[in-house]
């Protein structure tokens, strides 16, 4: 070998720079981790396979990932060691510089390494430049790997490995909620009240309908209404809703609803129908016509169909057809809303719960006000005031019908009520009386209110007459349901009189709201109503008459 060969050896041999003795002194410290790592290791892949494909060995981990990230260029752009490992083996020379440098021409000149820095500039600089915590930053703001690399710079024997493309996950986009169509029915002439109450929930698009009203929401929405609205019977999911021209289009029309997701063969199945101003010639017909399009899809596709349990089904189906039309519903509620789960209890021609709790919302009774039943019977209305005043939410003590459909969520169910429980009152301040006639009434009442978690204090039932009993305070509301009709007492003149006679010495500033069906008797109690409020109390066509006793109307005569 010549002098000038081993000269040109000599110059062009590889000195360890004080940067790579800094990076193998690091090299125990820096581990890789992240996306990082994942990217280092698919480029030591892409260039082993390429290697494999030459026929040549693979290549040393380490010179393989210095290698395969590393790109020369023109001098003064940016670093390309932002997308190399830390970890590099000091006492190896890079095996593509070597090739690189041994195939060049001896005249031509050596490529300059594109993070080499500016005159003067220290090499601490250089590595604060390249904190960890810029890197992020940095990623954002750099190109792509190929863009630092001029291919021009370099002889055509430079053989070049490709960094691979590497696909980044798009962040998973927020599933939306699915709305349901939901008609919640209640007794006829509550379906304003029954809306004021839905709205104050949240369901602000509420609208009334006949014997309930609609509203859209999701799934826990549905299971909100159950657990607080006093008023609706029923909350139930639209759906299906279609134009029908023969009773067999019921069958098409149960066919295509997925039922499985809600119920299969393992609950039972309880299928109800009601229609208004419908041509169809039996509802009866219909109903079996519905309960078929169920139980055929459910077999189509389990391979078994549901059992029927008229009595305790674990799934309910409503068909109401109106005109040319048919709409389902899912109920979601199950037993009756109503049934709260404290009244066992019975008197004489109670009240239901939410008739009870919508008289009190027509009446306008402020929960922190003074309430008074001279009739209390078996204390439906008191007890239903008590929950209100202190916050308890209707559904709270009782099993609901979405609890044994399928995909419910147990835990976020507990979590609701737990929810609405730290929400209860500890007590009241306002006294809540009830009285009547009857002692086995009384005793009816106290145990119903035992079994509604209410303390003895909360509310007081007592035996007494309503013709003699006394304001338990200067001013509050009165809201009762007298007896009327078969209740009556052989002296039903004398009753009327004498307790008009109490309400106007005793009762004087008070509001009276009496439920009757009897249309006569604001004359029998000598007294103008202010309001009259259709309403139902079963098949019973009833009026809830709204009195102001006024002081200065029913002064002693002197």
């Amino acid at each position: 070998m010549s002098s000038d060969e081993q000269d040109r050896r000599k110059t062009l041999t590889v000195k360890k720079t004080a940067r790579d003795a800094h990076a193998a002194a690091d090299d125990t410290q820096r581990k890789r981790s992240g996306a990082r790592a994942r990217t280092a290791s698919l480029i030591e892949r892409a260039k082993d396979q390429a290697q494999r494909l030459r026929g040549e060995p693979a290549s040393d981990p380490a010179t393989s990932r210095d290698t395969a990230v590393r790109g020369r260029g023109k001098p003064g752009s940016r670093t390309s060691d932002e997308f190399r490992s830390p970890r590099r083996e000091s006492g190896k020379p890079d095996t593509l510089r070597r090739q690189r440098r041994e195939s060049a021409p001896p005249g031509e000149a050596r490529p300059q390494r594109r993070d080499s820095a500016a005159p003067g500039e220290s090499q601490q600089k250089r590595h604060e430049s390249a904190a960890p915590d810029k890197f992020h930053e940095r990623r954002r703001q750099a190109p792509e790997p190929d863009a630092f690399v001029d291919h021009d710079d370099f002889p055509a024997e430079t053989e070049w490995v490709p960094e691979p493309d590497v696909q980044r996950r798009a962040p998973r986009a927020l599933r939306e909620a699915e709305i349901f169509e939901v008609f919640a029915p209640c007794p006829q002439g509550l379906e304003e009240a029954l809306t004021a109450e839905m709205q104050a929930l949240g369901f602000t698009d509420a609208q009334a309908g006949r014997a309930g009203c609609h509203f859209s929401t999701d799934w826990p929405g549905v299971q909100r209404a159950n657990l607080y609205s006093r008023l609706a019977t029923r909350i139930l999911v639209q759906v299906a809703h279609e134009e029908i021209s023969h009773e067999d289009d019921i069958l098409d029309l149960a066919y295509s609803v997925p039922w499985e997701r809600w119920f299969g063969a393992e609950h039972t199945l309880r299928v109800d129908t009601s229609a208004i101003k419908s041509p169809v010639q039996s509802l009866h017909y219909c109903n079996l016509r519905a309960k078929d399009g169920i139980c055929d899809r459910l077999r189509d596709r389990e391979g078994e169909r549901p059992s029927i349990d008229t009595v305790r089904p674990d799934a309910r189906v409503h068909l109401f057809l109106t005109g040319h039309t048919a709409t389902l519903y899912l109920d979601t509620s199950g037993e009756s809303l109503f049934k709260r789960g404290w009244r066992l209890d019975k008197g004489e021609a109670p009240l239901r719960e939410n008739l009870a709790a919508g008289m009190l919302a027509l009446a306008g009774w402020d929960p922190a006000a003074a309430l008074l039943d001279p009739f209390c019977g078996s204390g439906t209305i008191l007890i239903e005031a008590a929950w209100i005043a202190l916050g308890v939410p209707a559904g709270i003590s009782r099993p609901l019908g979405f609890e044994r459909l399928r995909g419910h969520d147990p835990h976020r169910w507990h979590d609701l009520k737990d929810d609405a429980r730290a929400r209860i009152l500890p007590g009241l301040d306002a006294p809540l009386v009830g009285y009547d006639l009857d002692p086995q009434a009384i005793e009816f009442a106290r145990n119903n209110a035992e079994r509604a978690w209410l303390t003895p204090d909360t509310i007081r039932f007592e035996v007494g007459d309503a013709r003699e009993v006394p304001a338990p305070a200067e001013r509050g509301w009165i809201v009762t349901n007298p007896p009327y009709g078969e209740r009556l007492p052989a002296d039903e003149t004398e009753l009327w009189r004498a307790w008009s006679a109490n309400l106007k010495r005793s009762f004087a500033g008070w509001q009276l709201h009496v439920i009757s069906s009897d249309r006569d008797l604001p004359q029998r109690l000598r007294l103008k109503p202010l309001r009259r409020t259709p309403l139902h109390n079963g098949a019973l066509d009833c009026r809830l008459f709204g009195f102001e006793l006024v002081a200065a109307g029913y002064r002693d005569p002197v």
